[in-house]
């Protein structure tokens, strides 16, 4: 195997994570070769399963290698314990397929927990960040979609740690969103500047000071929960305990919104006839809440591209997913956040009241 363009980019793809199967796997990366004909694909798992799957995607077969892997990462398994298995699972020998540079990205749907201490070990951090990120696009009301993070990788986070992420995200919707001074704001209990906790509100202080002459950010101070979709902003930072709370309540927000409508247009004939006569909006609002269709979060701050796919996600969670892995290899995005990380010294910016 050799290394990998970014114009025709090799993905590494974990067959064996995910809740919904292998078969939803190699359905999930058919449809992403569909929709990137450029892109290649090592896929990594239980080899005579994964070879057997293939004759119902004779199109993938083409496009792919397989890779075997004989062990899996469980979904309950403590990350310190899959570290020590990581050269014989499917997890690991992803992440280290782009570590030896025959991959450009890995996408699993497997454990975040070991995902992120795998990839944290074999890719290393970028210079002056102290912790991967894991950060997703979610949708909103405005012209853009909002990047959220963390959104789980760091439950406890240090107003450094917020700071750093605030850097990795702009740059991130610079890249994803095309935007040249992302708004960023931190998800807080109030938008008064005593609110939150000691490392939020240092955060925002540090931030402020930067922003005017050093970061190439619009930073707007708090935003609550209820205007996470308003599209007021662009980046929204948080500690991943807090992010992942207000992500799966998004989520379960979303699913609710749907099955309230389906509900209510199976109540009566004349709510029926209504659903037909208002399928095209329904249908457009049930596309726009599917987490499926915005489904791949990154692990910024990695000397690589990982992405960790939803769990749950079906066939077409997992092509996004994919999808999104694709775009940030054609973007070079590893290097334009070194770049910018290097453009605005972020191991420099002091932290208020740090030793």
């Amino acid at each position: 195997m050799r290394e990998t363009p970014i114009d025709a980019p090799v993905i590494a793809v974990d067959a064996m994570g995910g809740d919904e199967g292998l078969a939803v796997m190699l359905a999930g990366v058919a449809r992403a070769r569909r929709s990137h004909p450029g892109t290649r694909f090592l896929l990594v798992g239980d080899e005579p399963a994964i070879l057997a799957g293939l004759k119902k995607h004779p199109n993938l077969s083409q496009a792919s290698e397989v890779v075997h892997a004989p062990g899996v990462v469980e979904s309950s398994e403590k990350p310190t314990q899959a570290i020590r298995r990581a050269k014989t699972t499917s997890m690991g020998i992803a992440i280290d397929l782009v570590k030896q540079g025959h991959a450009a990205a890995a996408v699993s749907a497997g454990n975040t927990g070991a995902l992120m201490a795998m990839a944290k070990i074999a890719l290393r951090m970028l210079p002056g960040i102290d912790r991967p990120a894991l950060a997703a696009l979610l949708p909103t009301l405005g012209d853009n979609d909002v990047v959220m993070l963390d959104l789980g990788a760091n439950t406890e986070c240090d107003a450094r740690n917020l700071v750093q992420f605030a850097v990795m995200g702009a740059a991130y919707a610079r890249t994803a969103l095309d935007l040249a001074r992302p708004r960023v704001a931190l998800l807080n209990i109030g938008t008064e500047d005593q609110k939150g906790t000691d490392e939020i509100r240092e955060a925002a202080a540090t931030l402020k000071d930067a922003a005017a002459d050093r970061l190439p950010i619009d930073f707007i101070g708090f935003v609550e929960g209820d205007r996470l979709a308003s599209g007021e902003v662009d980046v929204i930072v948080c500690d991943g305990f807090s992010g992942n709370i207000a992500l799966k309540t998004a989520e379960g927000t979303a699913r609710f919104v749907a099955d309230l409508l389906k509900r209510a247009f199976r109540s009566s004939a004349r709510s029926k006839l209504g659903f037909l006569i208002s399928r095209p909006a329904t249908q457009l609002l049930r596309d726009h809440l599917d987490p499926n269709n915005h489904n791949g979060a990154i692990f910024l701050g990695l000397g690589g591209i990982v992405v960790k796919s939803h769990g749950s996600a079906n066939e077409l969670g997992v092509a996004t997913a994919i999808g999104a892995a694709a775009k940030m290899v054609r973007d070079d995005l590893t290097r334009r956040i070194a770049a910018d990380l290097a453009g605005v010294a972020v191991a420099a910016v002091p932290v208020r009241g740090a030793a």
